[in-house]
């Protein structure tokens, strides 16, 4: 079987009405399989102006928007409708890809199992943290309940990093996991992009050493941790300042909290590049990712990486030679890590330098070929159990 032989049904939560790395992901897969002459399908929520345009056909899903107070932006797919099963039909996939457990991945694997479709997951992020973020942290195990009885059900899983594969067999989310690692796109996160110039416009003297967070303003992103390791370092006296590249919900209290922080705002493409690279130090203390995009986007940027040791940034950040790893949560040992990058020039170019070196390792397409060999694997698996019943069912047949 080929790559070009695949039908896949995509079901995301979030395509491409708010980006994010999951995202970005996915429309670089579907962008892939495409071009291996797959046929794809994606089933996510549609809203009148998204933020980028979808790769490939996008058939919009039932939704609501999000229940949570400060994720208003986005929509909770509720199910499938007849009209998406409809679609489901004509298309005739071989494969569904589940990449987010909300109501309509549910959904999507009852009706998958019902066709004798094998489903693949992917996981992108920890749900399961998200909730001690808004004050119900007694929900984490419930979450993890139902994560687990969805993944137990699915024929196989693939997760972007080792830390991650390891974390969900911790949890018993399945045995059969793969690799789906996330490149990154040298054309834009590169140490040439260093504009000095787009500094000085920023209120960033040549010789200021910027700490920079990068990412969607929410909590779960460790806002709360970031700006109280910035406090710790103002205690130490260290020179410094903060440059976050980013918008969402929580920018005000970002904002409140960090003053004389420079607020870059949303970034993408070539401007996103630009604002990474004229940074010095790139600080991610989130422990809800389970690669970290941004991380890998810092590196090969040549910025060195402090960073909270959790899944997916604990397999890209070697400590003493690209960055830091640190206990997630420990400001006071976070502001002791990043001092000496504020203060030593050599050891910040050495470390940056090391970590762009470690970039290069990570090409796109060798990576989503990964989901393609996984997906051919479980059709060919469940065709030879299909053809195994029917020879039972022949020779009872001819018993009889």
């Amino acid at each position: 079987m080929q790559t070009s032989d695949l039908r896949i049904a995509l079901f995301s939560g979030n395509y491409n009405y708010t980006r994010d790395g999951a995202n970005q992901a996915l429309n670089r897969l579907v962008e892939y399989l495409l071009r291996q002459g797959a046929a794809v399908r994606v089933y996510a929520p549609k809203v009148p102006n998204p933020d980028f345009e979808p790769t490939g056909d996008l058939v919009g899903l039932p939704n609501v928007r999000m229940p949570v107070k400060g994720r208003g932006e986005y929509r909770l797919p509720t199910g499938l409708g007849s009209a998406v099963k409809s679609d489901l039909e004509r298309f005739q996939p071989n494969v569904v890809h589940l990449s987010s457990p909300d109501p309509a991945g549910h959904a999507a694997l009852s009706w998958a199992q019902d066709y004798d479709i094998p489903v693949l997951a992917s996981v992108h992020t920890r749900f399961e943290t998200y909730p001690r973020y808004y004050g119900m942290a007694f929900l984490e195990p419930v979450i993890e309940w139902i994560l687990r009885r969805l993944y137990n059900r699915c024929d196989a899983l693939v997760a972007p990093s080792q830390s991650m594969v390891d974390t969900l067999l911790e949890q018993d989310m399945h045995d059969d996991i793969a690799i789906w690692s996330r490149g990154v796109d040298r054309t834009i996160f590169d140490p040439s992009k260093r504009d000095r110039e787009w500094r000085r416009a920023h209120g960033l003297d040549d010789d200021d050493v910027a700490i920079v967070f990068l990412g969607r303003l929410v909590m779960e992103k460790g806002l709360d941790v970031f700006a109280e390791t910035i406090v710790q370092l103002r205690k130490l006296q260290v020179p410094h300042k903060v440059l976050v590249i980013g918008d969402g919900p929580a920018r005000g209290w970002f904002e409140q909290v960090l003053p004389g922080g420079i607020f870059a705002g949303f970034k993408t493409g070539v401007g996103l590049g630009q604002a990474l690279a004229s940074g010095d130090i790139f600080f991610n203390p989130s422990i809800t990712e389970t690669f970290g995009n941004v991380t890998l986007e810092a590196m090969a940027s040549g910025l060195p990486v402090v960073a909270a040791g959790a899944t997916g940034t604990s397999c890209l950040v070697m400590p003493g030679e690209t960055g830091q790893l640190l206990p997630p949560g420990d400001t006071a040992s976070f502001a002791e890590a990043i001092a000496p990058y504020c203060i030593d020039h050599v050891l910040r170019h050495s470390h940056g330098a090391a970590g762009e070196r470690k970039a290069r390792e990570y090409s796109w397409d060798a990576i989503n070929q990964v989901v393609a060999d996984t997906y051919i694997r479980l059709v060919e698996r469940r065709r030879k159990e299909q053809d195994a019943d029917a020879a039972k069912l022949k020779a009872a047949l001819d018993l009889a």
